[in-house]
């Protein structure tokens, strides 16, 4: 049996959230494959890594001597993140070459997106080493066209084969590689997507997802007091869900697996034991509600058309969605 496993930001934000991280890997042999994000919040009012990045990168585009000290002192906390980490796991890790690295990339303003995934990547490193499995970089396994669409067709291809070589492995998400190795990163949330492309390559039993929630609520708990979480959910009703503003998975996650067929198991990393919510093609149970779930967001409406004959009249949809587009809908 084979599963792929992907930690958020907040899974892994502190030495003492590495270690959940590592029982819960330890705890099935099944679990083979692993997707870190950066370091995320470790309380509300603190930053993320790639909120750091950006920032930091930000500073050493600007030709200004106040600009390059801003730099200086950003890369410094960052790196005393990462520092903290690897001391907090009693791992004898340096990352000084990468920050090198890192520091002469950002003087050659090699580009945003270089910049964010090197919070993936460094966290890669370390979650390698703490594990003891192999470091993938996700540059060198998932790719992206010239135009910067990603190439499905040849990272499977790439990654099926590199993979199928390697019994255990840490590959960070959230970017690949356009041709001439540019760094290319997803949407924001797009390690989601990479543990999902890795699930694919790999024809993987199980992609778990791990993070904050245990699974989908059936409504939002910033408005409906203490929803009811969603056991089982259906490809399809997880689009519909997600489309609305339901941000616990990136809804370009689904495509990967949905072909294949490998269910998704929304876990959460601060209470393991909760089975979470598992999402499948489809379902023969009777649903415990009605109504799998609510969702919403704000400037959006749904618009019914009811006209007699509409199915005689050849064109009408078309003239339909002209007005939708002459007013940039």
């Amino acid at each position: 049996m084979k599963i792929v496993v992907k930690f958020g930001g907040s899974s892994l934000a502190s030495a003492e959230q590495f270690k959940k991280v590592g029982k819960i890997i330890k705890k099935d042999e099944a679990r083979k494959y692993v997707i870190p994000s950066a370091p995320g919040k470790r309380t509300p009012d603190d930053t993320k890594v790639t909120d750091l990045l950006y920032s930091c990168y930000g500073q050493a585009i600007l030709e200004e001597d106040e600009c390059e000290e801003n730099f200086e002192s950003l890369l410094a906390a960052i790196k005393k993140r990462y520092e903290e980490i690897i001391s907090g796991l009693g791992l004898t890790l340096s990352l000084d070459d990468e920050f090198r690295t890192i520091r002469e990339n950002f003087s050659k303003k090699i580009g945003r997106d270089y910049a964010a995934s090197r919070g993936e990547y460094l966290n890669g490193i370390i979650m390698a080493a703490y594990l003891g499995y192999e470091f993938i970089d996700a540059a060198e396994v998932i790719l992206f066209d010239a135009a910067g669409n990603f190439d499905a067709e040849k990272t499977d291809k790439l990654l099926s084969k590199r993979l199928a070589k390697t019994e255990r492995a840490v590959i960070p998400g959230f970017y690949g590689s356009m041709p001439g190795g540019k760094i290319k990163t997803f949407s924001r949330g797009g390690s989601d997507i990479t543990g999902s492309i890795v699930s694919k390559a790999v024809h993987a039993d199980l992609y778990e997802n791990w993070t904050d929630v245990s699974g989908f609520l059936i409504a939002d708990p910033r408005i409906v007091r203490k929803p009811k979480s969603i056991d089982v959910i259906t490809y399809r009703e997880l689009r519909e869900l997600s489309y609305m503003g339901a941000t616990v998975l990136h809804e370009d996650a689904i495509f990967p697996v949905r072909k294949e067929g490998i269910p998704i198991n929304i876990r959460n990393t601060n209470s393991p034991e909760d089975k979470g919510t598992l999402i499948v093609e489809g379902t023969c149970r009777k649903p415990r509600f009605v109504i799998t779930g609510i969702a919403g967001k704000k400037d959006f409406a749904s618009i019914t058309v009811e006209k007699a004959m509409m199915n005689s009249e050849v064109g009408f949809c078309k003239k339909l969605l002209e007005v939708f587009d002459g007013n940039d809908i």
